[in-house]
């Protein structure tokens, strides 16, 4: 379809569907069932940015931003812009290792439910199959529908399938290639993979920064993100934080309510990760980025997050987390009622490198002993207790936290409850306060930690297990039965 069909079909569905382009009608959309009971996701950064493997996924910018070190390397190992641009990095990106059913096993080993690779970011190349541009990865650089193998493998897999737009950013991304001489050149015009590369705003958090995104654009962006809805159905739909300027609001509900009305006729529910104030709590599902909350929260979120600080995509230099931290802030956003989703980048010829395959590979071993401890999981009565303080809210994990073996997270799932310790003990001694008979009115029957019984006593002033001695620092997760 081209862009005039898929708007009239928007604007069709819409009319005859139960959702109606307005707030108060999108707030009546319910999360979907299956979100509540599998709380680790994969997000997958991954394109041509993924080829210089040098700063981070916003090098297709920064290589024309004569102030960044991108624009330094990419002159130093490929030559000046006007020669190899962006669009030539995009010939080199082949995938020539990508196997999307190889990619899947190791996800779901990892305990993973569901998948959001990354349909288009920034960059404005579609990882998917598009009939409204040629700059997409069925007609150049790796020439597979990348989207589309990952969801046939998740499906197949039992995974959901889930993907992201951040098309919304494109508006300004490549704007800085027209400062000098390269080979972003005008005139520029619609389906380009430039266009439009208008001045960038000074504040990225101004909603109201000038020049605000023209019809002509907003409708690209409808479109694009439509024909995403339409040839992939994902179970649930992410956007980076540009869809909160106040430019996008109408076409915004034009589109929830599009995807709404389509899940609708699906026969399944649907939803769409939203950060900041591009929309009201109720009509979709709120992300921290790289944070969390400090408290419980009444409704379903998400953390988005990465196996590295420094970059959502591959790169030679990254800054890795260890998966001890990753596992932490994991059972902290369970305790508070959220999701994490974890992003790895792939390289670009579809493999990964050393550090991604070590943390998904402890996290599976990990899993094996703890991890139906999460399926389904709610908050308890608390989140938590211990002497650490955590720091909390967006590009809040850029330091790791040294906890102790008396910080517990707590969540209920199976008809037990559940205190994870975010450092184990040495000697295998857990106090947990909480759970003592003066602050708790419940008995204690079992404590089982990795389905084996341990000794405990549940004493006035904390309940007090004596488990084996442990090694290593992932948390240990202590099942106890009332």
């Amino acid at each position: 379809m081209n862009e005039k069909q898929i708007l009239d079909m928007i604007d069709r569905v819409n009319a005859d569907g139960p959702f109606k382009p307005d707030w108060d009608s999108l707030a009546a959309r319910k999360v979907p069932a299956w979100f509540g009971e599998r709380k680790l996701g994969i997000f997958i950064h991954w394109g041509a940015y993924a080829v210089p493997a040098a700063t981070n996924e916003w090098y297709p910018r920064n290589m024309y931003k004569q102030d960044m070190p991108a624009f330094a390397h990419h002159r130093k190992v490929y030559g000046e812009q006007k020669d190899v641009g962006y669009k030539d990095l995009i010939e080199m990106f082949k995938a020539e290792h990508f196997d999307a059913e190889a990619w899947i096993a190791l996800f779901k080993a990892a305990g993973a439910g569901y998948i959001f690779p990354v349909a288009e970011h920034h960059d404005g190349f579609q990882m998917y199959d598009s009939d409204l541009s040629d700059w997409n990865a069925v007609k150049k650089g790796p020439h597979r529908d990348v989207v589309g193998e990952l969801r046939r493998a998740a499906l197949d897999a039992g995974l959901e399938f889930c993907t992201s737009s951040h098309r919304a950013e494109h508006w300004w991304f490549m704007s800085h290639g027209l400062e000098f001489d390269s080979d972003i050149v005008k005139p520029l015009h619609k389906g380009d993979l430039y266009w439009p590369a208008m001045p960038e705003p000074a504040d990225h958090q101004d909603r109201d920064s000038k020049p605000w995104p023209s019809q002509e654009y907003m409708d690209d962006w409808l479109a694009r993100t439509a024909e995403i809805i339409v040839k992939y159905r994902p179970s649930l739909l992410y956007f980076d934080w540009w869809i909160s300027h106040h430019a996008f609001e109408s076409h915004l509900k034009r589109l929830a309510a599009f995807y709404y009305n389509c899940g609708a006729a699906w026969g399944k529910d649907v939803a769409i990760c939203f950060k900041h104030e591009a929309m009201p709590e109720p009509c979709g599902i709120p992300e921290v980025e790289r944070g969390g909350f400090e408290r419980i929260m009444p409704f379903a979120w998400q953390t988005d997050t990465a196996v590295a600080r420094n970059s959502w995509c591959y790169t030679d230099t990254l800054d890795y987390k260890s998966t001890a931290e990753i596992l932490c802030a994991l059972v902290d956003t369970v305790s508070k009622g959220g999701n994490m989703l974890l992003n790895v980048g792939p390289k670009a010829d579809g493999t990964f490198a050393p550090g991604d395959m070590k943390i998904l590979t402890d996290m599976a071993g990990w899993m094996e002993k703890f991890g139906d401890t999460l399926k389904g999981a709610r908050p308890w009565h608390r989140f938590g207790e211990g002497p650490t303080e955590q720091p909390h809210g967006e590009f809040s994990d850029q330091k790791p936290i040294a906890y102790t073996s008396a910080d517990f997270r707590f969540y209920t799932a199976n008809d037990k409850v559940y205190a994870a310790a975010l450092r184990p003990a040495a000697d295998g001694r857990y106090a947990i306060a909480s759970m003592g008979a003066d602050a708790w009115d419940k008995r204690v029957k079992a404590v089982r930690i990795a389905g084996r019984d341990v000794a405990f006593t549940q004493k006035g002033d904390a309940l007090h297990v004596s488990a084996p001695a442990a090694s290593g620092e992932l948390p240990v997760v202590i099942e106890i039965t009332i």
